[in-house]
C-alpha cells in the first residue's frame, strides 16, 4: 500500500448505538459536513490517522435498522453499499451494535455480510456489560459470524486503537456470507436471479429487485431485468418476509451459545427513571422545569460575554474612525462591516448555550422520552410522536427539522409537520428575542431566583409551539387526505453525556450559525450601508438644507453633525424605501427604520439586529454606544417617547414569533413538497397572522 493511499470506511449502525460518538473519537475535529450529491441529506466525513503513513476516510452514514430502506436517509445507506463506482463506496464497513440490543442490531450486520464487503463488527457500550449482567464469548462469536469483533466504549475511549488496527488489516477479513439465506428461501428462484445478474453477487441482485428505487448506476439492460423481476410483487414480499425470519433464526442460534444475560446480576435503574420521566402528569412537569432552567441559563450566563462583545465592537468602530482618514472606505468598515460582524458575533454565547443544552438532552437519552411523552398529545392534532423530533429540532433550525420529517411515512402527517415547523422558535429568532426582551423587560428576579427576562423567553418558545399545535389542528381538519399510521420509537439507555460529543456538536452548530447567517448578515449590512450612505440630489445637499433650517439656532457642532446625519439617512435611498412602506407598518408601531430591518430580515430573521446596527451606526455621531444602547436611545419624534417601548417591543416579538421570514426555509419546503403551493401558503398565512396579532397587541398596549 502506497503512503498516499486512503482506506475508505463506512460507519453503519442502528440509531442510538453510539455511532456518532465513535465517529468523533476516530476523527476528532478533522470532520467536514456536506450533502450527498443532488440531495439535501447531511453527509459527515472525517479523517483518521491509522499509523504513521496510512489514513482512513470515514463516512458516518445515517442510522438504519436494515438495508431495506423506509426513508430517504436509509436509502443513502443502501445506495452507498450497492454503487461500487460511487465516491463513497467503502473498502471496509464498520458495523456498530449496542451491547444491550445485540440480537436486533445483528440483522443489519448479516445483510451487509451477504453483500460480501469486508465488515468489522464493533460491539459498543461494553462499559455497561456488568451493570446489565451480560457476558460474551468473543472468539466463538467471531467464528460464527466470520468477522473480526472489536469491543468498544466510545464514551470511555475503550477499544479505539484496536478498531484502528482492525481497519488497517481489513484485507485479511473473511467475506463469507452467514447462513446461505438465498438457498434456504428458494434455490431455483435465486439461481435464476444469479444468472440474470452475473456481474453482481446474489444478495446484491436481490436488493436491486426488492427496493422500489431507481438505481442510477445500472445500465439500460440491467434496469429492464430489474423491472421484469419486480412484476411478481407477491413473490418478492413473501420471500422478504421469509428472509427476515431466517436471519433471526440464524442470529438466535449463534447467540444461544455465545451471549448470556444474567438479570440477577443486573443493577439497572432505567425502568424506575422511565416511569418517572414519562409519567402522564409528572413527565410534563419535569419537561417544563427543564425548559425553564434552559431559558434562565440563556439569559443569566450569556449576559456578561454578550455585553463584552457588544462594547468591543462599538469601541472597534470608534477606533477605526479615529485612526483611518475620513472617506468612503472608513465609512464602509466602521459603519457597514464592523456592525454587520458584530451583529452575528454578539449572539454566539446564547446560541452556544442553547445548543449545549439540546446536546446534553440528546446525549443522556432524555430527548427520546420527550418524544414518547408528547406522542399522546400529537396524535390528537393530525401528527404522530415522530413529528415531535422535527418540532424539537426546529428550535435549532427549521431547515434540518423539515428534512427530519422524512422519517414520517404517512404523507398527511409529514405535510402537516412541515407546514407547522416554522412556528417553533429557531436559533435565528433568538438574537431578535434577546435584544428586544433586554430593552422592554426589566432584568429582575421573580420569587428570588427566576429571571423575568428568561421567563419571557420561555413564554415566546411556548407561544411558538402552541401556534404550531393550533395550526396542525386546523390543517388536520382542512386537508382531506386519508391517513393511517403507527408510532414506534426506541428508548435508548440513559448515559452520562460525553463532553467530547457535546463539544463537537456545539462547535459544529455554532460554526454553521456564524458562517451561514454571518455571510448573509454581512452582505446585507454592506448593501444597507451603501443605500444609507448614498441618495439623490437632496441627500448631497444635506448640510446646505440643514444649515438653512437652523439658521438662527445656536446648535453645537456635535448637534449640527447629528442633524445632518439624520437628514442624510432620511433622504438616502434606504430612507425613501423605508418611507414608502411606513404607512403599512405604522399601525404595528414601527417607523421606516424598523421597516427596513423587517424587509432585510426576510433573507434571515437574525438580520433584523444587524440591519438596525448598520442604520443607527450611519446616523450616529462619534460618541456611539453599543447597538442595544442606540436602540434604547432611539426616540419617536411624534410622541417624544422611546421608540422601543413596551407596546412596540411586544408587537415586534409577536411579529417575529409568527412571521415566516426565512427564504431558505421556503426553498426547502418547496423542495420537500415538490410544489410552490405549500410554501406560498406558509408565507401568506403566517404573514397575515403576524401582522394582525402585532397590530392588535400594539394598539391595545398603547
Amino acid at each position: 500500500m502506497s503512503n498516499d493511499e486512503v482506506i475508505k470506511v463506512a460507519l453503519i449502525g442502528n440509531p442510538n448505538t453510539g455511532k456518532t460518538s465513535l465517529f468523533n473519537q476516530l476523527t476528532g475535529l478533522k470532520q467536514k459536513v456536506g450533502n450527498y450529491p443532488g440531495i439535501t441529506v447531511e453527509k459527515k466525513q472525517g479523517i483518521c490517522k491509522l499509523d504513521s503513513s496510512i489514513k482512513a476516510e470515514i463516512t458516518d452514514l445515517p442510522g438504519t435498522y436494515s438495508i431495506n430502506p423506509t426513508s430517504m436517509d436509509e436509502t443513502i445507506v443502501l445506495d452507498t453499499l450497492l454503487n461500487e463506482s460511487g465516491d463513497s463506496f467503502p473498502d471496509v464497513v464498520v458495523v456498530i451494535i449496542d451491547i444491550e440490543n445485540i440480537k436486533r442490531n445483528l440483522l443489519l450486520f448479516t445483510q451487509i455480510k451477504d453483500l460480501q464487503i469486508p465488515a468489522i463488527l464493533v460491539i459498543n457500550m461494553i462499559d455497561q456489560m456488568k451493570r446489565k449482567g451480560i457476558s460474551i464469548d468473543v472468539q466463538q462469536l467471531e467464528e460464527k459470524l466470520h468477522t473480526k469483533i472489536v469491543l468498544t466504549s466510545a464514551r470511555k475511549k475503550i477499544g479505539i486503537e484496536q478498531l484502528k488496527l482492525a481497519i488497517l488489516n481489513y484485507k485479511k477479513l473473511d467475506n463469507k456470507p452467514i447462513g446461505q439465506i438465498s438457498k434456504r428461501i428458494d434455490k431455483e428462484y435465486f439461481s435464476n436471479l444469479k444468472d440474470a445478474f452475473k456481474e453482481f453477487s446474489t444478495y446484491k441482485s436481490w436488493l436491486l429487485i426488492t427496493q422500489n428505487i431507481e438505481f442510477h448506476f445500472l445500465n439500460k439492460e440491467q434496469k429492464k431485468i430489474v423491472l421484469k423481476f419486480r412484476e411478481d410483487l407477491d413473490c418478492i414480499k413473501r420471500y422478504q418476509h421469509k428472509e427476515t425470519i431466517l436471519r433471526y433464526q440464524i442470529i438466535n442460534d449463534i447467540l444461544k451459545e455465545n451471549f448470556k444475560v444474567d438479570k440477577s446480576k443486573a443493577t439497572d435503574l432505567r425502568g424506575v427513571l422511565d416511569r418517572v420521566l414519562t409519567h402522564k402528569f409528572f413527565g410534563y412537569i419535569i419537561f417544563a422545569l427543564i425548559l425553564l432552567f434552559i431559558f434562565q441559563g440563556i439569559f443569566d450566563w450569556a449576559s456578561y460575554p454578550m455585553d463584552f462583545i457588544d462594547r468591543t465592537f462599538a469601541n472597534l468602530s470608534l477606533w477605526v474612525k479615529s485612526v483611518l482618514p475620513a472617506g468612503v472606505f472608513t465609512s464602509l468598515i466602521a459603519e457597514g462591516v464592523i456592525p454587520g460582524i458584530g451583529g452575528v458575533v454578539i449572539f454566539i454565547p446564547q446560541i452556544a448555550i442553547l445548543f449545549t443544552f439540546i446536546s446534553v438532552l440528546e446525549e443522556t437519552g432524555y430527548m427520546s422520552r420527550v418524544v414518547f411523552l408528547m406522542d399522546k398529545i400529537m396524535r390528537r392534532f393530525g401528527m404522530s410522536g415522530k413529528s415531535v423530533i422535527p418540532l424539537i429540532s426546529g428550535t435549532a433550525c427549521a431547515i434540518p427539522a423539515i428534512m427530519a420529517s422524512r422519517n414520517i411515512s404517512n404523507w398527511k402527517e409529514r405535510l402537516i409537520t412541515i407546514l407547522v415547523i416554522p412556528f417553533t422558535t429557531c436559533s435565528a429568532r433568538l438574537p431578535v428575542y434577546a435584544i428586544l426582551i433586554s430593552l422592554i423587560i426589566p432584568n429582575k428576579r421573580v420569587f428570588g431566583f427566576l429571571n423575568l427576562q428568561g421567563l419571557t423567553m420561555m413564554a415566546l418558545y411556548l407561544l411558538g409551539f402552541t401556534a404550531a399545535i393550533l395550526s396542525a389542528i386546523l390543517l388536520h381538519n382542512v386537508l382531506k387526505i386519508k391517513s393511517k399510521s403507527f408510532f414506534v420509537i426506541e428508548m435508548p439507555n440513559f448515559k452520562i453525556p460525553s463532553l467530547k460529543n457535546i463539544f463537537y456538536e456545539v462547535v459544529e452548530k455554532t460554526k454553521a450559525f456564524v458562517f451561514g447567517a454571518g455571510k448573509i448578515i454581512l452582505a446585507i449590512s454592506i448593501i444597507l450601508w451603501f443605500l444609507a450612505s448614498n441618495g439623490p440630489s437632496s441627500f448631497k445637499k444635506a448640510e446646505e438644507m440643514v444649515s438653512a433650517q437652523i439658521e438662527n439656532s445656536n446648535l453645537s457642532k456635535v448637534a449640527l453633525q447629528k442633524k445632518v446625519a439624520s437628514y442624510k439617512l432620511e433622504h438616502s435611498y434606504i430612507g425613501y424605501m423605508g418611507k414608502s412602506i411606513e404607512p403599512i407598518i405604522k399601525p404595528m408601531g414601527y417607523d421606516w427604520k424598523i421597516g427596513i430591518a423587517l424587509i432585510s430580515s426576510f433573507a434571515a430573521r437574525e438580520v433584523f439586529v444587524g440591519a438596525l446596527a448598520t442604520i443607527y451606526n450611519v446616523e450616529s455621531d462619534e460618541n456611539v454606544g453599543t447597538i442595544k444602547e442606540r436602540m434604547a436611545a432611539e426616540i419617536n419624534p411624534e410622541t417624544g417617547e422611546k421608540r422601543f417601548n413596551f407596546p412596540t417591543g411586544i408587537s415586534l416579538l409577536l411579529f417575529y414569533a409568527f412571521a415566516m421570514q426565512c427564504i431558505s426555509t421556503l426553498a426547502i419546503v418547496k423542495r420537500e413538497t415538490n410544489s410552490w403551493k405549500w410554501p406560498v401558503l406558509q408565507l401568506v398565512g403566517m404573514g397575515v397572522l403576524a401582522y394582525v396579532t402585532s397590530t392588535i397587541a400594539f394598539n391595545i398596549l398603547n
